[in-house]
């Protein structure tokens, strides 16, 4: 996305010789538009004041006039950066600070002084960015973004962990390419001023979107970064985008840009960390680059407390596992069971407050306070309700603050989780208390109610009682069981073989053995 009136036979303006030990002092680390600390720049304003507009028609000329050759332009998202035509260089520095010219002109000059050492021809699209690191004006970050081939780059060889990610394995320069591009993309999205937007950018991102809609309305393990109905919006504007492609003079296009680079960054990062055109790539959202996360654990711990827990820790865990995928989080799988799980939350507080109104007015009756065993198993019932419901508005509090914002908080959460002593299976476990908490308690008022009429009714009551209260204890166990891999149909080939190898004694050997004891 060049800026206007730039083609690829207009040579870059010659820059200025500067001796080399005007810029010694000054630093050049390689950085990526990932590390521009924009977003995290707050400057608080002062005591609040009644700003006085001068007379006559508003004349703002002064403060957006050129400093240096440095043109103040705004970012769509309304940030404050500069521009410098003739050397094609962008920042986020304040150029208007006292000094600040001099020392990031000096950056200018030693980085283009370090394409030249290391022989590489820019192109004249070519541009370059400065990142004023930590405050310190000797010190800047820097970057080159191609135009031509949609990447950025430096002028010395750099292993970036900001590049990479959390993604192994990366090996070739086709692989890597992607990384680049998406980073490429950030830099514009960063700086969409002054720039047209290519039409044949458009049809391409155009393509994708119908691409990924249709993987998402097809498959359910679709690779895509964002969810069917995400998609359909970003299919809304594709139209409108295609009106705005290819126009180079007439009006700033630098929200289309910004919408478009915005797009092709989050496509360009998932082909990365898929591994697009790789031998072995991921083709669908459960399937791990890093081996199998799915096996079953083998710790003693996890399998006794998912059986206490009812097996609910096991499904979460599964679920987890499609959603936490290779240190990768898949941001639609993610929000779905978010949702699933406010809205089992909220059942979950409705059915403790019954519960709890329950265990209270089984306590009140006459009959159950003078039996003691069964009020204090009606005690366990009414706090695992009261359990269940503190942890279930704990988690939906905790939950809906900040780690379902943005794709990389749920990945420092999840990470966080995975670093802990049980691994993924500690959130797991967590997630499974307000359901298993409420089963608890509906369990021990079964056994409060139970102690209640095996000790005053009679016999016919009980026998009647009893097989019914059997076939329900069972079939309420059965879907435990069951989520712990203990089946009848397991138990069959052990009772045959032991039927086998006990055979019934014969007719004759019976005889026998009568006529010797005679």
């Amino acid at each position: 996305m060049p800026v206007p009136g730039t083609t690829t036979d207009i040579a870059l303006p010659p820059h200025p010789v500067v001796p080399v030990q005007s810029f010694d002092s000054i630093t050049l680390i390689p950085a990526t538009p990932g590390q521009i600390k924009r977003y995290d720049r707050i400057e608080f304003q002062g005591d609040y004041a009644v700003y006085e507009v001068p007379k006559g028609p508003l004349d703002c000329s002064e403060e957006l006039a050129l400093v240096s050759g440095w043109e103040p332009l705004t970012n769509p998202e309304g940030a404050l950066f500069f521009y410098h035509s003739h050397k094609r260089v962008f920042t986020d520095a304040d150029i208007r600070t006292s000094g600040m010219v001099a020392n990031i002109s000096k950056a200018v000059e030693k980085a283009y002084k370090g394409v030249d050492n290391a022989g590489i021809h820019l192109r004249p699209s070519v541009e370059l960015v400065l990142e004023l690191m930590e405050g310190d004006r000797e010190e800047w970050g820097y970057y080159f973004a191609d135009h031509d081939n949609r990447v950025i780059f430096w002028f010395e060889a750099h292993r970036s962990n900001e590049l990479i990610g959390n993604v192994r394995g990366v090996k070739c320069t086709n692989h890597i390419r992607y990384a680049l591009e998406s980073q490429y993309w950030l830099h514009i999205e960063l700086y969409p001023n002054k720039r047209f937007l290519p039409k044949d950018v458009v049809l391409r991102l155009r393509e994708i979107v119908m691409y990924t809609q249709a993987d998402n309305i097809t498959s359910d393990t679709s690779l895509a970064p964002f969810s069917s109905d995400e998609v359909a919006s970003m299919l809304s504007l594709m139209d409108p985008l295609m009106n705005s492609a290819g126009i180079e003079h007439e009006y700033a296009h630098e929200h289309s840009v910004w919408i478009v680079a915005r797009f092709m960054g989050e496509f360009c990062n998932a082909k990365f960390v898929n591994f697009c055109g790789q031998p072995g790539a991921r083709l669908n959202a459960d399937q791990s680059l890093y081996g199998d996360p799915n096996s079953r654990s083998n710790n003693i711990l996890l399998r006794v407390m998912n059986f206490v827990l009812f097996g609910s820790p096991n499904a979460h865990n599964k679920a987890l596992q499609k959603i936490w995928v290779d240190l990768t989080i898949v941001q639609p799988r993610w929000k779905n069971f978010i949702d699933r799980l406010n809205s089992e939350w909220n059942g979950y507080t409705i059915f403790s407050t019954v519960m709890l109104a329950v265990d209270i007015s089984f306590l009140a009756v006459p009959s159950v306070q003078t039996q003691t065993a069964a009020i204090l198993v009606s005690y366990m019932s009414a706090l695992c309700t009261m359990g269940s419901l503190v942890v279930s508005l704990i988690l939906a509090g905790q939950v809906n603050d900040s780690r379902r914002d943005s794709a990389k908080s749920v990945a420092s959460f999840m990470e966080g989780m995975s670093g802990s002593v049980l691994g993924l299976e500690s959130l797991a476990l967590m997630l499974s208390l307000p359901y298993a908490l409420l089963i608890w308690a509906m369990a021990f008022f079964a056994a409060a109610l139970s102690i209640v009429i095996f000790n005053t009714s009679g016999v016919v009551t009980i026998s009647i009682v009893s097989p019914i209260w059997v076939a329900i204890f069972i079939l309420a166990t059965w879907p435990v069981l069951a989520s712990n891999d203990v089946h009848i149909s397991h138990l069959l080939p052990w009772i045959k073989n032991q039927i086998k190898s006990h055979p019934e004694p014969s007719l004759t050997t019976t005889r026998s053995r009568v006529a010797s004891h005679v």
